[in-house]
């Protein structure tokens, strides 16, 4: 099956992306019910709410100084399902989070059985100027098989709710691959939502992850995995969509309209700091130091545990390297290759030879990138160049 590596957790420095430096990102793991394509760690236990937004204040205090003297530019409320937290707790945590006058991009993600003109304003009025939902598809039938919980009609009302209630930069997200799909309906969906012109949209290939509910009913029979050849087709309908519409297409999931690139995850991209809080939460601190938070509510609040828990996340620098070179060619700006090793610079171009012979990459003096059309063939090609231990 075709697909996506997954993100890296260190990135490069070298891209002309606009970022902002210093970047906060809290996971918040709490859902109304876990999706079944889902492998991100959450829990429907809604229990110890209260006390994990006292904990991630609590260890903000205590890890602020990982950014350095940098001021927090971007803030992103990520899960989990974010926006399912009560206004209380939601300004609890932003008032202690939010710095007025240093935060550029203020994010949260959002399901649209949550969105309301009365949640909204109150989001507002915290400081959030962003938002991400997720709406996967419009045809119900597809968001019934994958365990969603609103229909296209009420991401279609959110919508409306969000632009009425001020929010003018808005980000949606969209799967293909998904079970029953065809691409006649991943046409309708796309247009659908080109409609309501979002300034950016997340277009995500389906995979099944191991121990998800999705991938359990795949390895019983009970559905099917798209083809190779119909996920090809959908990636290219989208991209087609998507050029049409004026939308730029900047990272292999990502699309933007002018001005509208993610501030926080373009960050991601070009290595600059950031500061996870929350269970399951990552960082990278301004001395290049990784950490993770276990994915465990419990041991996250349990009073006799020390805290923060976060662990350093030990990295060998044939590991880091190949984070830079995963992560950049991801990007519409691709890698710039004279920021590694001489002998580095050398050993990659020798085994992208032949990539660049087939047209699967292109390269531009120092700047090595994989072209729209090859995109979604990233995993073949990456793991030809990815560099061995013995770097």
């Amino acid at each position: 099956m075709l697909g996506i590596l997954p993100l890296p957790r260190s990135v490069r420095k070298d891209t002309q992306s606009v970022v902002e430096t210093g970047m906060i990102y809290v996971h918040i793991p709490f859902c109304h019910s876990k999706c079944a394509y889902c492998d991100f760690y959450s829990t429907p236990d809604r229990r110890r709410m209260g006390a994990v937004v006292d904990r991630i204040l609590e260890e903000y205090e205590l890890r602020k100084a990982e950014l350095g003297e940098e001021p927090s530019r971007t803030l992103y409320f990520g899960g989990g399902t974010p926006s399912i937290l009560p206004p209380e707790l939601f300004e609890r945590l932003a008032e202690g989070l939010y710095r007025i006058g240093e935060i550029s991009e203020f994010t949260i993600e959002v399901n649209p059985e949550d969105v309301s003109k009365e949640i909204t304003a109150h989001w507002r009025a915290c400081g959030v100027n962003r938002v991400s939902m997720g709406i996967q598809s419009f045809i119900d039938d597809e968001l019934n098989a994958v365990g969603r919980r609103h229909t296209g009609e009420d991401a279609l009302n959110a919508i409306d709710t969000l632009r009425e209630g001020g929010i003018e930069n808005l980000s949606c997200d969209l799967i293909y691959g998904l079970p029953g799909q065809t691409a006649e309906s991943w046409a309708r969906s796309i247009d659908l939502l080109l409609r309501e012109r979002p300034e950016h949209v997340s277009a995500y290939c389906l995979t099944y992850e191991p121990g998800t509910r999705l991938t359990r009913r795949l390895e019983a029979g009970l559905i099917e995995e798209a083809s190779e050849a119909l996920v090809e087709k959908m990636y290219s309908i989208l991209c087609e969509k998507m050029r049409s519409a004026g939308y730029e297409h900047y990272e292999i999931s990502n699309f933007a309209r002018q001005g509208y690139r993610s501030k926080h995850n373009s960050g991601y991209w070009t290595g600059q700091p950031y500061l996870g809080l929350g269970p399951g939460a990552h960082s990278l601190d301004k001395d290049g130091v990784r950490r993770f938070n276990p994915s465990d509510v419990r041991a996250y609040t349990a009073a006799n545990e020390p805290f923060p828990i976060c662990i350093i996340d030990e990295e060998d620098e044939t590991a880091r390297l190949n984070d830079i070179l995963i992560t950049a060619l991801r990007t519409s700006e691709g890698l710039h290759t004279n920021s590694l090793p001489a002998h580095l610079q050398n050993e990659l171009l020798a085994g992208a030879e032949s990539f660049i012979r087939s047209g699967e990459l292109k390269a531009e003096g120092c700047r090595l990138y994989i072209p729209e059309e090859a995109m979604l063939r990233s995993d073949s090609i990456l793991r030809e160049l990815l560099f061995d231990n013995s770097v």
